[in-house]
């Protein structure tokens, strides 16, 4: 079975260190963990495209589900993602491109991929983001990447995800498939160079008020909702607002940790600044998660404060040592 990146067995696939388990949020959403871990197998360093972080907003009713810009990717990475064309058979739309070193992407129903075994995996439908490294029609068999890491299914699993074409009700509604392209040049031999004219540029483009404070000021309008739920809808709400706001600061704060790590020095308030948010939603969501459990939601909101003054920290820091990087140039 031809692999797009070869080598890669999932029994003894290695995961990037941003999914290590220790992390506050191994996982944060199934788009960006499936990009650091193509990016990370095929020998690039994932890191290096952090700094969009910076730039997630408060949407007035979850925080911004984050993803890494495709123009940061072509100038890091030389990698190019282009939407897939699906006109008959999934399948062979895939074959297609694998066969020539290109990684399809494809959202696909959670129910059938058996990695996710004990959460959805023959239990709830939910859309989630795959990286297809090899696949066997023949043989009924796909090699992919998900969350954080790299797996295999086969038999019934694969014929859920490429279902027959019913000739009489015609074609199937295919899901939303994109694939990346390997075969560019980076625009810069410098990635660090790159990283940090890239910083400059999200820095610069960031909420103009702390979207914390801006989730702060509703809160009370979101706990009212959640008072009149069923404990099990935590886990929806969660993921939308204080997972994507955790789990995207602690890539921050990761990513100022590698730019300290190679050369820009002054930034350990701002890493650690950022870990505080990231910390925060960790354990707001936590008593979140009892407080809905007990209906009753009273000391929660004061938790935010911290992560407010934590998340101006962050910015203040970074302002003050980027700044002069809008005029940097990468060699």
């Amino acid at each position: 079975m031809r692999q797009v990146i070869s080598g890669l067995d999932p029994a003894s696939y290695r995961s990037s260190f941003l999914h290590d388990a220790e992390r506050r949020w191994p996982e944060t959403n199934c788009y960006v963990d499936l990009l650091i871990e193509v990016l990370h197998a095929s020998g690039h360093d994932p890191v290096a495209a952090l700094g969009f972080t910076v730039a997630q907003d408060f949407e007035g009713d979850h925080f911004t589900f984050f993803k890494l810009p495709t123009a940061d990717l072509q100038r890091l990475y030389g990698v190019d993602i282009e939407e897939l064309a699906v006109f008959d058979r999934l399948d062979a739309r895939i074959v297609t491109q694998i066969g020539r070193k290109r990684l399809p992407m494809v959202e696909v129903d959670a129910f059938y991929l058996p990695d996710t075994r004990g959460v959805s995996y023959g239990i709830a439908h939910s859309k989630s983001s795959i990286g297809i490294n090899a696949l066997d029609p023949a043989k009924r068999r796909m090699e992919y990447f998900h969350n954080a890491g790299y797996f295999m299914l086969e038999g019934e699993d694969y014929d859920a995800l490429f279902p027959a074409q019913d000739a009489a009700s015609g074609l199937p509604l295919f899901p939303y498939s994109e694939f990346m392209k390997f075969e560019r040049s980076p625009a810069s031999d410098n990635l660090v160079g790159a990283s940090r004219c890239l910083l400059a540029h999200h820095l610069a483009r960031r909420p103009k008020e702390n979207p914390v404070a801006a989730y702060a000021e509703t809160f009370a309008w979101h706990v009212e909702g959640l008072a009149d739920r069923r404990p099990e809808y935590f886990h929806t709400y969660a993921f939308n607002t204080l997972r994507q706001l955790g789990a995207n600061f602690e890539l921050l704060s990761s990513y100022i940790e590698w730019l300290g790590g190679h050369g820009m020095h002054g930034l350990e308030r701002a890493a650690e600044a950022a870990g505080a948010v990231s910390e925060g939603a960790k354990t707001m969501q936590f008593k979140l998660a009892r407080a809905m459990a007990r209906r009753r939601f009273d000391g929660l909101a004061e938790m935010l404060a911290p992560m407010v003054a934590a998340y101006e920290v962050t910015m203040d820091v970074l302002d003050a040592k980027i700044a002069p990087e809008l005029a940097y140039k990468a060699a």
